[in-house]
């Protein structure tokens, strides 16, 4: 019958208008299609009537939260119902399924006497608190109900016995284990043997294969300059005297390596570096036009100077904005003259004059002043002009092939880059670094150098004085 569901407690969902209510069932009319609840609470508060009255056609679904046949009639007349409590259906294997076989209303909207439902035992769970919003101080007690309404360890209130449970550790016994795990050192000492006796693993970087001992003197020369060198890699690379430095180049010409090449060579060796030091790709963008790095190039006329003519229209092809200073002269060398056709056809300017010259500090000069033949270009006014031009200007230096000498360098430079092998340069502040012009290895031998490439990957690497 349908009285049977009397004193059950149960959840009714009538839609997203009416809402969610919770009660004691009080009475089920088959007749009218009705269902009362008793201290009902509508979405988690409770309601300030004390039965409501729910018809079929409202209802969209009803769950059982405490299924009984008789409840406790004294609790009828307090104003606070029992809380509704939901049906634990783990140890059963029931899901939501269950539940909603206890539901009472079928698709036609009536009430029907679902008897069968509970032929199968149901356990309770320890009831869930709803969630009370009202205010007062009954909303405030279920807050605090639902924080620290578990029953909490009464050992909690007692202080802990740190000298009972210190007793408790039995020294004794343990020190003897210690002493009994000394008999076993030996299966230890074996297993660790074994461990060292394991293949080594090794680094994705690292040869597995036992290469031969690093030899760092890979270049020996027969006439040492008197001042040795070495790379990062830590290879010495000795130096060279002018002579055979010359030698040198003169058999790489006979060898098909033509001044023109290596004056090719050099420049773009010499411009890739100035590039560097100005930045390179942080200051060279395209978002960075409208500030373009400026350099002075100052040659003189000959081989020299055509080096740094050829740096100079590299650097103007990349968008350096390269002022060229090259004084007049009635005769030039054709390798300077046709290293000067050349950079015409750029957006370099050359200027003859000093008093041409940017007097604000510019981003890099190039020294390409000096000779390694003629030495008494220093005394002719123009070079002593360009070089006092070059100390009040506070922009850093880079001397390209600077030639050995035991007097002072008329202009301060901060890098020195020397071509193939270095020369014996003065001990200064001056940075070297070391330029890859292309000279093969049998050239070498043929001047009487057992040479290896310390280069590596690159064309350009810096000397450390050893």
């Amino acid at each position: 019958m349908a009285t049977d569901w009397v004193g059950s407690v149960v959840s009714i969902d009538c839609g997203a208008t009416l809402g969610v209510y919770q009660g004691e069932v009080s009475s089920v009319d088959h007749v009218s299609q009705t269902i009362s609840l008793k201290h009902p609470y509508h979405n988690g508060v409770k309601c300030p009537v004390p039965e409501v009255t729910f018809s079929a056609m409202d209802i969209k679904d009803l769950k059982f939260l405490d299924i009984q046949n008789k409840v406790n009639k004294t609790s009828a007349g307090k104003d606070t119902a029992t809380e509704p409590s939901s049906i634990s259906t783990g140890r059963h294997g029931q899901t939501n399924k269950t539940n909603h076989s206890h539901a009472i209303t079928n698709s036609s909207g009536s009430i029907s006497n679902p008897r069968s439902s509970n032929s199968r035992g149901t356990t309770q769970s320890t009831p869930r608190r709803s969630n009370v919003r009202n205010g007062g101080a009954g909303g405030q007690r279920s807050k605090n109900d639902e924080c620290f309404g578990d029953r909490t360890d009464e050992n909690l209130d007692t202080d802990f016995d740190f000298e009972g449970n210190l007793a408790l550790f039995d020294k004794a016994a343990v020190f003897s284990q210690i002493d009994g795990a000394s008999s076993n050192s030996n299966k230890l000492q074996h297993h660790n043997t074994q461990a060292e006796q394991k293949t080594q693993s090794y680094r994705h970087d690292e040869n597995i294969l036992e290469g031969k001992p690093v030899t760092y003197r890979q270049i020996t020369v027969p006439q040492h300059g008197g001042k040795e060198y070495c790379t990062d890699t830590g290879l010495v690379v000795p130096s060279v005297p002018y002579e055979l430095h010359k030698q040198l180049l003169a058999a790489a010409e006979r060898w098909g390596l033509s001044l023109e090449r290596r004056l090719e060579a050099v420049g773009v060796c010499s411009s890739q570096m100035a590039l560097t030091l100005l930045g390179g790709p942080n200051r060279l963008t395209p978002k960075n036009v409208h500030q373009r790095p400026t350099v002075v190039l100052l040659c003189g006329p000959h081989v020299q100077g055509a080096q740094g003519i050829s740096c100079g229209r590299h650097l103007a092809n990349h968008e350096v904005e390269v002022i060229l200073f090259l004084p007049n002269f009635v005769k030039m060398q054709e390798s300077v003259t046709s290293e000067v056709n050349l950079f015409s056809k750029t957006s370099g300017k050359q200027v003859s004059s000093v008093k041409d010259l940017p007097m604000s500090p510019v981003d890099l000069v190039i020294n390409c002043l000096d000779c390694h033949e003629n030495p008494l270009l220093k005394e002719q006014s123009w070079y002593q002009s360009v070089a006092d031009w070059a100390n009040k200007n506070r922009a850093p230096v880079l001397s390209i092939d600077p030639p050995v000498s035991e007097q002072p360098q008329s202009v301060d430079a901060k890098w020195t880059l020397s071509l193939g092998l270095p020369l014996p340069l003065a001990d200064k502040d001056s940075r070297v670094y070391l330029c890859d012009i292309g000279l093969p290895k049998m050239v070498y031998q043929e001047v009487g150098i057992s040479y290896h490439s310390p280069f590596g990957c690159k064309f350009v690497i810096p000397l450390h004085s050893v």
